[in-house]
């Protein structure tokens, strides 16, 4: 199977405006992302599709490959959908723009989710990690997933699920990881689809897989990264560099 990786980056982000463009170390959010993604050696290719000329010259200009996407878009799967129909591939990977620290076994994981049997069932692939802190757990940024015995996902919010009615019992909380992976076919129906209830309530566009009856997988990772949502998710970022850079 063609494998191929998309970043979605676009500039206006609602909580952090030209978060994707701020200093995280000496590269920028986006350029680190990106050259995460072609370190893992994975991919056939890997693209950034954007709506911001900065953007598009921020990873031109350091010799990567970008996108610009011909008309606006709600969600990135749909800014993703646009770039990939002429694109001769089988799985498409996308990995958000603020997910900057993303690492080769995490990737790999999700793209082995297609492989066999078992696999075939699979639309989308994505991660999540365990949570305990108790103001992870009720952050709406930190958005929840919880999930069947076969690890696919039931549902994905921004509220407490599952909730625990009874005081002394503590369910296992895990985060979403907004990485994904789908089958090219799977992707281009999504971004035929109309937003339906659940995606405009929470605003997460994975949603719209799950209203439509399409399977996405959930793989448990010890990945540990930081996603930014907001700039005090940026000084997060800028502490877990640090501490990398010092082991």
């Amino acid at each position: 199977m063609k494998k191929i990786a998309v970043i979605p980056a676009r500039y206006a982000a609602s909580r952090f405006p030209g978060k994707l463009m701020q200093q995280l170390g000496d590269k920028t959010v986006i350029r680190m992302t990106y050259e995460n993604v072609i370190a893992t050696q994975l991919f056939d290719d890997v693209f950034v599709v954007t709506d911001s000329e900065l953007i598009y010259n921020e990873i031109s200009s350091h010799g990567g490959k970008a996108i610009m996407s011909l008309k606006d878009h709600e969600t990135g799967s749909d800014r993703i959908a646009e770039a990939v129909e002429n694109i001769a591939c089988d799985i498409v990977l996308n990995v958000q723009g603020d997910e900057p620290f993303v690492n080769k076994k995490a990737l790999a994981d999700i793209l082995s989710s297609f492989d066999g049997e078992d696999g075939k069932t699979v639309d989308v692939a994505t991660l999540k990690e365990p949570i305990n802190k108790e103001e992870e757990i009720n952050n709406p940024n930190f958005v929840k997933v919880v999930s069947d015995y076969k690890d696919f996902a039931l549902y994905f919010s921004r509220s407490p699920i599952p909730f625990a009615r009874e005081t002394n019992f503590a369910p296992n909380y895990f985060r979403h990881i907004g990485i994904y992976a789908f089958r090219k076919e799977a992707l281009l129906k999504f971004s035929k689809f109309e937003m339906r209830q659940n995606e405009k309530a929470e605003k997460l566009e994975q949603l719209r897989y799950l209203e439509y009856g399409m399977k996405i997988k959930v793989i448990e990772t010890d990945f540990i990264g930081v996603g930014i949502d907001t700039p005090e998710d940026l000084e997060r970022a800028k502490k877990y560099l640090t501490d990398i850079v010092k082991k």
